[in-house]
């Protein structure tokens, strides 16, 4: 009943999921980061253990083979379960148990694994690969938009859109986004609204928040607001 793509930005090191569904929120269980470390999405009928135990995993550094097979041997569900793990050295593993409902797959490229279930056919996970494989010069987060969209455009889900979400995490282990639209009409184009929005002040300002090695951040508004200002004038 889902869609996702996990992939490592090539130029910042960080990691994204996007994903996209005819369900409710899928926000809120399919996507999990683990920030330096990797990524994974569990979906179809979704075991959310999968994404906290598997990213507890990743941190621990454990290869992404070893955290599909340490999932899926503890759960006697998972012939309805699908998830993909990608790891910090951007290695790539995925499950589809055999009662997920056709049409169902995996497919990876470089720095990218798509996993989904419940879909028009194997071209919505083709055309979600050459769009972000074709898209290299996007940013990031428009990039992974990009190739949801065109997966979408070949069927997406069968049964409809509803819900859709964004997590991109860096260095720290506060996202650096964190996108969700729970329940809409047409829940990626309201992603890709929402993305351009943060763009407004959010990816200016999040430079300021406190860090690991800068542990108070900037905190005197006036530096902040000079900041936020300087960096949208220099966007034109």
């Amino acid at each position: 009943m889902t869609w996702s793509i996990i992939a490592c930005d090539s130029a910042t090191g960080r990691f994204g999921i996007a994903v996209a569904t005819r369900f409710f929120a899928v926000g809120a269980r399919v996507p999990h980061v683990a920030a330096g470390h990797g990524a994974v999405a569990t979906q179809a009928l979704v075991n959310p253990y999968y994404g906290i135990d598997g990213v507890k995993l990743l941190r621990e550094g454990r290869e992404s083979c070893d955290i599909v097979k340490t999932l899926i041997a503890a759960d006697g569900g998972r012939e309805s379960r699908q998830l993909h793990v990608m790891d910090a050295k951007g290695r790539i593993a995925a499950f589809t148990g055999k009662e997920c409902i056709d049409w169902c797959g995996h497919i990876q490229g470089d720095g990218f694994s798509i996993a989904g279930n419940m879909l028009a056919g194997a071209a919505v996970l083709d055309d979600t690969a050459k769009a972000y494989a074709a898209n290299a010069s996007l940013p990031f987060a428009r990039r992974l938009i990009a190739a949801m969209r065109a997966g979408e455009a070949a069927g997406g889900d069968k049964r409809g859109k509803q819900s859709a979400a964004l997590l991109i995490h860096g260095e720290e282990e506060w996202s650096d986004l964190d996108l969700r639209v729970d329940d809409h009409a047409d829940p990626l184009a309201e992603l890709e609204r929402l993305e351009q929005v943060s763009r407004e002040r959010w990816v200016h300002f999040r430079q300021f928040l406190p860090t690991r090695k800068n542990p108070a951040g900037v905190t005197d508004r006036e530096t902040i607001d000079a900041g936020i200002n300087a960096a949208i004038a220099s966007q034109g």
